[in-house]
């Protein structure tokens, strides 16, 4: 499966999945379906799945040209990509990215819901960066960044919007592993690889119980924390 914005191939029992836009790999309307479609079709075919961007850049973020374009289209395209987050969280297969480049706003928070992070070495940017744009963090990005960020990084990541370098994105819990550029896909595959290999439903159910608390207060309150991201509807 290909399509603009996604590439969808099998591996063995890996999912592979390459988002490559063409330019900065922002988390557009037709990422966000893209990337439900590839989930679905790789719960029905494989044993996990590899998420992987472009050379120099994973995801930029939301789109900006929807997020400019007023209260009502950005609501519904951070709410599109707050349910795509909160699916990954517990999906029913482990999900491994390789980072290969920047990774920004929703592009950080993609790395935060998957199960494995590896990420390419190089002078890239990792993190939450809305306070510095002027916009304020939503709750399922803070709470997502609660779950999977080390105490010492939290505000400083969060309400401080530090960027982080790869390395230090592995301390700050961004990032798991890094790696030169040249090996990074190898290196993700083998990450799913070895997932893949856990037992089912023994990763499922535990993913559920680890990470499903997190994801149904989120949902919980999902509506109003996106009107106070950007104002009432009526």
């Amino acid at each position: 499966m290909a399509d603009s914005v996604l590439d969808y191939s099998l591996d063995g029992r890996l999912a592979v999945l390459r988002m490559d836009d063409g330019k900065a790999n922002a988390l557009s309307h037709a990422a966000i379906d893209a990337l439900h479609a590839a989930l679905d079709r790789a719960e029905k075919e494989a044993g996990a799945v590899c998420l992987l961007g472009r050379p120099g850049r994973f995801c930029a973020g939301f789109d900006l040209s929807v997020m400019r374009s007023g209260p009502e289209p950005m609501r519904r395209l951070v709410t599109a990509g707050a349910e795509l987050l909160m699916r990954m969280a517990v999906h029913p297969l482990p999900i491994a990215i390789g980072c290969t480049g920047h990774a920004l706003a929703a592009g950080a928070l993609l790395l935060l819901a998957a199960d494995s992070r590896t990420g390419a070495r190089g002078e890239f940017k990792i993190g939450l960066n809305e306070v510095a744009i002027g916009m304020p963090l939503p709750v399922f990005a803070y709470e997502l960044a609660r779950e999977r960020l080390s105490k010492r990084h939290w505000l400083r990541a969060t309400v401080q919007a530090e960027l982080y370098a790869p390395e230090s994105a592995v301390d700050a819990g961004f990032l798991d592993a890094v790696c030169e550029p040249s090996a990074l896909v190898e290196a993700a595959l083998a990450e799913a690889r070895r997932l893949a290999a856990l037992p089912q439903p023994a990763f499922r159910r535990t993913k559920a119980s680890v990470r499903g608390g997190v994801v149904a207060g989120i949902r919980a309150t999902l509506a109003e924390d996106m009107a106070r991201l950007t104002g009432p509807t009526g």
